[in-house]
């Protein structure tokens, strides 16, 4: 009975962990699955926000609307300082230095306005708006002044590549000009300013060249010049002001005027409006610009590959874009054997091939053509010529550092040191060179020498002194054999 009963207590002991065991083996349901990703998901959203919270260190509103309002009067040292930064941008311009431009850039104070322009939008400060819009126009004045007076009476009229770059603005610039305010306006809302996040936003934007660029253009009477650059500073001045003014709702700033409803989308209605205004022509000019430079591109790979015979050499070729539709124009002009007829149609055929559909090809010949320019074949040549002489140099170099000590040589050197020196049997040279990091760092002479008699020393030092002056090298190593 005793038995019994304990075999009763070990079943009921036993019994109750068969479900929990059966429970931990069973598979997790869908139910069960999906709340860890939610709770997974929810954990990494609260992760992020911690992480890109913009308020965790930010300064208060007050203080942000007292830093941007300083930078928006334009008088005394502002003003000087500004006239001095269009001076120092436009020698930039003049003599095509783009280090002076960034100076010129880092020094202006362009951008107070500007973003005095997004705040007040963004708070509805209208007064700030008035006074941030009189201080715009006054800079934009003084800037146009100051540089045109520069350019007439600089002795340089000719426009550089500095000059040429900021009268064709491009989506690009919309971009660089919009997230550039976003940094600006986000390091001015810190309680601790990033001074070097607002200096790259200075030059990132480049507020100051397209102003002096535009008085380039009143100075030389120059329309395209003064309508691109004012354009690309209008670009740059309405996409910061915007940028700060996205900043600020973000931030969610308080209104200093409560508007009714009607009003308030009036006015974001009139914000996007003037995006639209000045973006989309810089869109078009941004489509233009990367369809001529894969046009160009597809040409260079044409030329390259099609154009390739052994004696038959391309001097030059020029490509020439147009848009809406146009026959854009590949010209090469070619020297030796002249092409056939038959083989210049085969060139043409596979131009579809290369993406260059309405391009008119144009093949110029020494044979067939007297207006082939002698002077761009001499430059042709003598670049050619300038390059070969350059890699037999380079090929001289190398060679003077691996070669040996020549046979004869060695053999005359030998003799002679037996003379020179006691105790000398046979005498091997060569050349070593030391390499570090893949570069020939110099060329040593390395003399095995073996003495007549092994019980007599040999005057080590002599031998590398004579052998110094014998080859003209004074790096000279010498080994004598046991």
């Amino acid at each position: 009975m005793a038995n019994m009963e304990n075999n009763l207590n070990d079943n009921n002991q036993t019994t109750p962990h068969e479900p929990e065991q059966m429970q931990e083996n069973r598979p997790m349901s869908g139910a069960e699955i999906g709340n860890i990703f939610v709770r997974v998901w929810h954990n990494l959203l609260d992760f992020m926000k911690g992480r890109f919270d913009l308020h965790s260190d930010s300064a208060s509103q007050s203080v942000v609307v007292e830093e941007i309002r300083k930078g928006i009067d334009f008088r005394g040292t502002n003003l000087w300082v500004l006239m001095f930064a269009v001076f120092i941008a436009s020698l930039g311009l003049n003599v095509n230095s783009t280090a002076v431009i960034i100076g010129a850039m880092l020094v202006s104070p362009l951008m107070g306005p500007i973003t005095g322009i997004g705040l007040s939008l963004g708070v509805n400060d209208f007064d700030m708006l008035k006074t941030a819009w009189r201080n715009f126009l006054l800079m934009v004045v003084v800037s146009l002044v100051t540089s045109t007076l520069y350019f007439f009476i600089s002795p340089i009229s000719t426009a550089q590549s500095e000059l040429l770059a900021r009268t064709s603005p491009t989506t690009y610039d919309v971009l660089i000009a919009f997230f550039g305010g976003l940094a600006g306006m986000v390091a001015q809302t810190r309680r601790d300013k990033a001074v070097t996040v607002v200096s790259g936003v200075a030059i990132a934007t480049a507020l100051m060249p397209p102003l002096c660029t535009a008085g380039f253009g009143i100075a030389t009477g120059n329309i395209q010049f003064l309508l691109g650059a004012l354009y690309l500073f209008t670009i740059n001045a309405v996409f910061i002001a915007v940028a700060t003014y996205l900043v600020v709702l973000l931030l969610r700033y308080e209104k200093k005027t409560i508007l009714d409803p009607v009003q308030q989308k009036k006015n974001n209605r009139y914000v996007a409006l003037v995006i639209v205004l000045v973006g989309v022509p810089s869109l078009l000019f941004g489509v233009n610009i990367v369809r001529r430079t894969t046009f160009e591109e597809n040409v260079d790979r044409y030329v390259n590959k099609v154009f390739q015979f052994n004696r038959t050499m391309i001097v030059d070729y020029t490509k020439d874009y147009h848009y809406d539709g146009k026959t854009s124009r590949v010209e090469i002009r070619l020297v030796g054997d002249p092409l056939s007829a038959d083989v210049i149609d085969n060139a043409k055929a596979q131009m579809a091939d290369y993406g260059l559909v309405k391009t008119e090809l144009v093949v110029r010949q020494a044979e067939n053509d007297d207006k082939l320019d002698i002077s761009k074949l001499q430059k042709s040549y003598a670049d050619i010529i300038d390059e070969k002489n350059s890699q037999i140099r380079e090929l001289r170099g190398r060679l003077a550092a691996v070669t040996t000590i020549d046979t004869l040589s060695g053999a005359d050197i030998s003799r002679e040191l037996a003379l020179v020196v006691d105790n000398i049997a046979s005498v091997s040279l060569s050349k070593h060179t030391a390499y570090a990091n893949g570069t020939a760092e110099g060329t040593s002479v390395v003399a095995v020498v073996r003495p007549a008699d092994n019980t007599k020393p040999i005057d080590v030092e002599k031998v590398r002194m004579w052998l110094s002056v014998r080859t003209k090298n004074g790096n000279v190593k010498v080994v004598c054999e046991e």
